[in-house]
């Protein structure tokens, strides 16, 4: 049972946060047309179009991907919902339903932007001429510029990624 929770939990992840990234990087108007995105756009387009159909169009395609956050919301409470009928051999609390799933949207969340921020910093120091260092660093700027801005730089290096993916394990620790 171990194990097929844990290929769950694995699978919805990567949807979970593909939907996620698709909505940072819509709202940071960077182009889908590059990788990652068309690589997000690829698993995400089976829930996100038929969203932005459903959804008002102010939800759906304004500054906020609506859509793509909704697909994310629906694929931790489907997860949740999965989850709980493996753990619990088939009796279903359904009260648990939104809780699991907006504790599992709250660690998908954590748990890319660590992977992000692990990602930068390692390509940062092993090739910070890459093509893929603009993407990187405007997908991560926003989290750890308030950051770069208190934490001083030490003999020339920038602690600041170190000290937000602390700040994002604490996180991951609170929420258990």
């Amino acid at each position: 049972m171990r194990i097929l929770l844990f290929l769950l939990d694995t699978v919805f992840f990567f949807l979970v946060a593909a939907a996620l990234l698709r909505a940072w990087m819509n709202h940071l108007r960077v182009p889908m047309q590059a990788q990652p995105g068309r690589f997000v756009m690829a698993i995400t387009d089976w829930l996100v179009q038929p969203l932005r159909r459903l959804l008002p169009a102010a939800i759906a395609k304004g500054r906020i991907d609506g859509a793509s956050l909704v697909a994310a919301v629906l694929l931790s409470l489907l997860h949740a919902l999965l989850w709980l009928l493996i753990a619990s051999g088939g009796e279903l609390p359904w009260a648990a339903v939104p809780v699991l799933g907006l504790r599992f949207l709250v660690r998908d969340l954590l748990q890319g932007l660590m992977l992000l921020l692990i990602v930068y910093a390692i390509l940062s120091w092993v090739q910070p001429h890459s093509p893929l260092m603009g993407l990187l660093d405007r997908l991560s700027s926003p989290i750890v510029a308030p950051v770069r801005r208190v934490v001083p730089l030490v003999g020339g290096v920038d602690l600041s990624v170190l000290v937000v993916i602390i700040a994002l394990q604490v996180g991951l620790m609170l929420l258990g």
